[in-house]
């Protein structure tokens, strides 16, 4: 079994949360959960992440700005935007600015998990290509 991915979930509906992460950690998901886009980049500086599962509707710093300060501090780390309110706008916006998928609520556990794996694969993915090239350009120098 491939090892489960480090996730974050953000999402302002507290119990919507702990639920959530609850039944994630049951099925070994390494998850971990904040109210607010501010606390996802807090906590996104200190802790290694492969997979951000994100609201779009959250007070202060909504999903999309959320997503579009992710991409900036911390490129290769998968979103996926999370929302109980369908809006074909805000899913196009989220997938420009860099988001791995888009995901209604109330969201199915095993699709979540399908998605959060891919995603996780994804990054993992990027991560060998940069450390092959790092390589290359390093033996070059060498």
């Amino acid at each position: 079994m491939t090892q489960m991915p480090t996730v974050l979930f953000v999402d302002d509906e507290e119990d919507y949360l702990n639920t959530l992460i609850k039944r994630m950690r049951k099925r070994q998901v390494n998850a971990f959960g904040v109210g607010s886009g501010e606390k996802a980049l807090e906590h996104l500086a200190s802790h290694a992440t492969d997979v951000v599962v994100l609201d779009v509707r959250m007070p202060g710093m909504d999903g999309i700005e959320t997503l579009r300060r992710i991409k900036e501090v911390a490129p290769l780390t998968e979103v996926i935007m999370l929302t109980g309110h369908a809006s074909l706008e805000v899913a196009r916006e989220g997938m420009e600015l860099g988001a791995f998928d888009y995901l209604m609520k109330p969201v199915d556990i095993d699709e979540l998990l399908y998605k959060m794996e891919d995603a996780a694969q994804k990054k993992n993915i990027q991560e060998e290509k940069i450390k092959t090239l790092d390589d290359l350009l390093t033996s070059d120098i060498a």
